[in-house]
């Protein structure tokens, strides 16, 4: 660890170690994120591999690249090795539950056939619960190897611009987060492909596959350092789902038929070590043992801002329903007890009065501007326990400040550079609770941020 980030514990019960030598930096909201993915795919020399959640099967990737698909099959045409595993969420042949994902079915493979698609496909069921990891992996085991991990889905209101200008009516528009990482982690991202492309459960099925071909090797070693960050992939991954146990490069073997559970590990972690500010973005807040280590952290003087949607997520708000109160909305409220603390939405300004709601996807946190994580996994129990997730934890002060400070910008539309990261989180909460009261009189807001109330956040 560098000597201004070592105090914050990294996970030690996942597959993977924490890695020094690798290059990170954030991409913030899908217009950019898909930007420099794209770009990282035209230009990968060998290969090119992602996981997919969930996806509009039309969305389009910047800058007039056409769609997700066009995108594979133009890297596929020019002899790539381009393979995509997608999450199949009902049995093949049930009725589509799960609508905004790409699941193989009579229709989808006949519309594969018709455009010629040439790339692998793979698909893999979790019974009942999600494979919720969004990550690319360029040049698997090659000098250039590049990985992508994040939060960011393939939706029409995810790929949107930077700042969130007002959106088309029917389209909205989505706040999400990407990391890009170069170096040994990458080469963890690429391995953890390898086992979930080697263990996909509908593999061995003939609707299991698309011009499916071989498995993949395991990496030997890792990639060449490529910067000064330190990094560590933690994951959630459910016991029995994978049966492989090879070790990872310089690692050790993981039995993951025991399941990992090293992002909660990570978020426990870090919070308890927190000594300032405490920055999260989250579409939930639903993580009690995550609540209760943030009310500690606030009794001791941290500072804490935590940004979910202003809206909340459908589950949340039935929670909330049928469950107005009790042990957890109550430790919820506690924490809007405490003057530093602040929870908050961000919504924009509509041309003829009014305001639109900017969703919260993100999957983030940010602590004392030198340790942040960006990933997939929510703060909810089914993110920590069930789903299957991938995050990107680094120790960087340079890398998260220059994050924080992106995002104070885009949420209150102000340069926090020169402040440090407490005066920025009290910024914040000022400019919030501002905004907070400009909502209630009807008046434009200055910026996205607006804050919202623990005690009836969900009703």
């Amino acid at each position: 660890m560098t000597q201004s980030a070592g105090y914050i514990p990294a996970a030690s019960a996942g597959a993977y170690p924490v890695r020094i030598g690798n290059y990170v930096r954030a991409l913030v909201d899908g217009e950019p994120a898909f930007r420099r993915i794209c770009e990282a795919v035209e230009s990968a020399k060998k290969s090119a591999w992602v996981t997919v959640a969930f996806i509009d099967r039309d969305v389009q990737m910047p800058d007039g690249r056409g769609s997700f698909f066009d995108v594979l099959d133009q890297a596929a045409n020019r002899g790539l090795d381009i393979r995509a595993l997608c999450w199949r969420f009902e049995p093949h042949g049930e009725p589509r539950v799960i609508t905004s994902a790409f699941r193989g079915d009579e229709e989808e493979r006949a519309w594969l056939t018709d455009r010629g698609s040439r790339f692998r496909l793979r698909w893999d069921h979790n019974p009942g619960y999600c494979h919720h990891q969004k990550s690319w992996v360029i040049d698997a085991g090659q000098t250039e190897e590049t990985a992508f991990v994040g939060g960011i889905n393939l939706h029409h209101n995810s790929v949107v611009p930077a700042g969130h200008p007002l959106p088309e009516p029917a389209r909205g528009s989505t706040h999400d987060v990407y990391t890009e990482l170069r170096g040994p982690a990458a080469t963890d991202v690429h391995h953890n492909f390898v086992q979930r492309w080697n263990e996909a459960s509908e593999r061995e099925h003939d609707h299991g596959f698309w011009l499916d071909g071989d498995d993949l090797p395991f990496p030997g070693t890792c990639s060449a350092p490529a910067g000064d960050a330190i990094l560590q992939i933690t994951r959630t991954v459910r016991a029995g789902l994978y049966s492989d146990d090879t070790p990872t490069p310089g690692g050790k073997a993981f039995p993951i038929a025991d399941g990992e559970g090293s992002i909660l590990e990570q978020y426990v972690a870090a919070i308890d070590a927190a000594r300032h500010a405490i920055y999260i973005e989250d579409q939930a807040i639903g993580s009690p043992v995550v609540v209760s280590r943030l009310e500690a952290a606030l009794k001791r003087g941290v500072d804490v801002t935590f940004l979910v949607p202003g809206v909340p997520h459908p589950d949340m708000a039935a929670a909330r329903k049928a469950a107005s109160s009790g042990p957890f909305f109550d430790q919820i409220a506690r924490l809007g007890e405490h003057e530093n603390f602040l929870l908050a939405g961000i919504a924009g300004n509509c041309t003829d009065g009014g305001y639109y709601d900017i969703y919260v996807h993100a999957k983030i946190a940010l602590i004392d501007d030198v340790w942040a994580t960006i990933g997939s996994a929510n703060i909810a129990n089914r993110s920590f326990y069930r789903d299957t997730e991938l995050n990107a934890s680094f120790w960087h002060p340079e890398t998260v400040r220059a994050l924080r400070v992106q995002l104070m910008a885009e949420h209150l539309g102000e340069d926090t550079e020169r402040l440090d990261t407490r005066d920025a989180m009290r910024r914040y909460r000022d400019a919030a609770r501002d905004n907070a009261y400009r909502r209630r009189t009807g008046v434009p807001l200055e910026g996205l941020a607006h804050a919202l109330d623990p005690a009836t956040y969900g009703l």
